[in-house]
């Protein structure tokens, strides 16, 4: 099946998408997504063709996404606001035939793209007149989508999403207990759509059940609160920092009623932190329930949806159909309440990495297990929990050290907002250093956080460094980005 067949069945007159500018039915979108086709036809663009998508979280963006898979070509999803230079290195790397790209960001990065690329075709009318072009089918394995992802370490690669991966997990998606959305749901679509939890959690999963997709182009906590008032959003996906952001805005800007329509509000991308769930829960009475995912799994692997209320902490557990395993240093499998890193196998698992063989081979088993590089613990139950990732351990004296850790323990001391911690050089190998934002008008010092983790924390556990900043970098999706602070 065309993943672009999702929007096929629904009510012509049911809403598909929503905007500042209004509605767009179901009915409207098939529409233009079919004109859309024979615009991209008349380009020259056919089975295989990658075709990049350079455009925010509006409708352009999802009509030129399912035009794309409707003709059997490739979906390659770039970051609108990325420099010219990363913009031009992802083009060239995928070799895409066509670019379509929006009126806002991003548009002046291709325009000069264009001019020392004469070959790359630019659509930006989705809507000119050209003779119609059909659906066509496809298989499970042929490719759909190419999502540039940092991969499970190391440098962008671009992961190899076929049709059947997308599909695979929107089922399993909804499978999982709790879990299944109904057509009368409105989404908020404010995770970027070039990403992976956008693309597929939040839009394609609305499309398959016919829900709504209330669309926004960027997170700004007054403004999101207001769409989900307005829009009476019921679906609430986002990342740890949009909840912190929620949960420390002034009472007048966010009375506890903000989140009335809400029926389901959940997490990804990044660990959340049990404070800052527990500090949301407090102020708005929803609970938020953490899942477990990455790029290369299309992308969800576990949900915590199970639990109400959610176990602190929790990813949840496996989605029906994905295998997980734990596996330790040995290569054996991991005992119950011992770390290991997380495997998984699933009809959702990627194909592999463009034209990388050997970034393949790292990461993918030849019996279908993808190592994720992330380092988990199971209880008895099967509900698992995250430690860290493989490449984020700090390794002190000998000792292990997870960043998340000593995270959480920092967050519990007053006056900190946010806390990210990571490993430096010492004479000793390693040391952990903090990065530390604080709440206004909170007075501390490096002594005082270095004491209170002293007073909960081992011995060389304990950040011998402290750096307080006004924010922490993190990616349009939410996840915390170490190595920016590793370079600090």
């Amino acid at each position: 099946m065309n993943l672009a067949a999702l929007i096929d069945a629904h009510p012509d007159d049911a809403a598909a998408l929503r905007t500042a500018d209004g509605v767009v039915t179901y009915g409207q979108l098939r529409q233009s997504v079919a004109a859309a086709r024979g615009v991209l036809a008349a380009k020259g663009i056919g089975p295989g063709d990658r075709v990049a998508l350079v455009a925010e979280n509006d409708p352009l963006f999802v009509i030129g996404y399912l035009a794309t898979l409707g003709l059997g070509a490739v979906a390659v999803p770039l970051n609108p606001t990325s420099p010219a230079a990363e913009l031009e290195r992802e083009v060239d790397a995928v070799g895409a035939k066509a670019v379509v790209v929006g009126s806002g960001a991003g548009r002046a990065a291709v325009d000069g793209l264009l001019a020392s690329r004469p070959a790359l075709a630019l659509v930006d009318d989705l809507a000119a007149d050209a003779p119609p072009a059909p659906q066509l089918d496809t298989a499970d394995d042929d490719l759909a989508v190419l999502i540039f992802t940092a991969g499970t370490a190391g440098s962008p690669k671009a992961a190899m999403l076929s049709h059947g991966n997308l599909l695979s997990n929107l089922r399993q998606v909804q499978q999982h207990p709790g879990r299944a959305v109904v057509p009368g749901d409105v989404s908020l679509g404010i995770l970027p759509l070039f990403h992976i939890f956008g693309l597929n959690v939040v839009l394609g999963l609305m499309l398959m059940v016919g829900g709504s997709v209330a669309l926004d182009a960027r997170f700004e906590p007054r403004r999101t609160l207001a769409l989900i008032r307005d829009q009476r959003v019921t679906l609430v996906a986002g990342a740890p920092p949009m909840y912190n952001a929620w949960a420390n805005l002034p009472d007048d800007d966010a009375p506890g009623d903000s989140f009335a329509s809400v029926r389901l509000a959940t997490s990804g991308a990044a660990p959340l932190p049990d404070e800052v769930a527990a500090a949301f829960t407090r102020r708005f009475g929803i609970p938020v329930h953490q899942g477990y995912g990455l790029t290369e799994a299309s992308p969800v692997v576990t949900s915590s949806l199970i639990d109400e209320p959610p176990r602190p902490g929790s990813i949840g557990v496996p989605l029906p159909g994905v295998e997980v395993r734990l596996i330790d240093e040995e290569g054996e499998d991991a005992l119950v309440g011992d770390d290991g890193e997380i495997w998984v196998r699933g009809a959702n698992v990627f194909q592999g990495y463009w034209q990388d063989a050997d970034a393949t081979a790292a990461v993918l088993t030849s019996d279908g297990w993808l190592k994720t590089g992330d380092i988990g613990v199971a209880d008895d139950t099967g509900h698992l929990w995250i430690v860290d990732r493989a490449k984020d351990l700090i390794i002190v004296n000998g000792f292990n050290v997870y960043p998340v850790e000593v995270e959480e323990a920092l967050l519990q001391l007053p006056g900190v907002t946010e806390v990210a911690v990571v490993g430096v050089p010492a004479a000793s190998g390693e040391a952990v250093k903090a990065f530390v934002v604080k709440k206004d008008g909170a007075e501390l010092s490096e002594q005082d956080v270095t004491e209170f983790a002293a007073g909960c924390l081992a011995r060389y556990k304990t950040p011998t460094q402290v750096s307080f900043v006004p924010q922490l970098p993190h990616g349009l999706a939410g996840k915390l980005l170490r190595r920016e602070l590793r370079s600090a």
